[in-house]
């Protein structure tokens, strides 16, 4: 059975069409420390459970999502447009 991503733009869509792009982070403040910039670009944790990553609808919408899903069963819980999450923040 093939795995759907439920992408807020086009519906349920096959895994396929979408590149994973790695850890939905927050990026720090462009006057934040070298060490906070090296921390946010060369390290990551790599958690078991429920995680927020970025994926890029590469064959359908071409929108950035940010795909909630469990590490350890890789089952989706949702995905919502990345900019809700920019605006979200400000």
């Amino acid at each position: 059975m093939a795995s759907l991503i439920p992408c807020p733009h086009c519906g349920q869509r096959p895994k396929e069409e979408f590149t994973v792009k790695g850890a939905a982070l927050a990026r720090p403040t462009p006057d934040a420390s070298a060490d906070a910039w090296f921390d946010y670009v060369y390290l990551r944790e790599n958690p078991r459970g429920r995680y927020d990553e970025y994926w890029h609808h590469t064959s359908g919408c071409r929108r950035w999502l940010v795909v909630t899903r469990d590490t350890a069963t890789h089952e989706i819980e949702g995905a919502r447009d990345a900019a809700s999450r920019k605006e979200a923040a400000e």
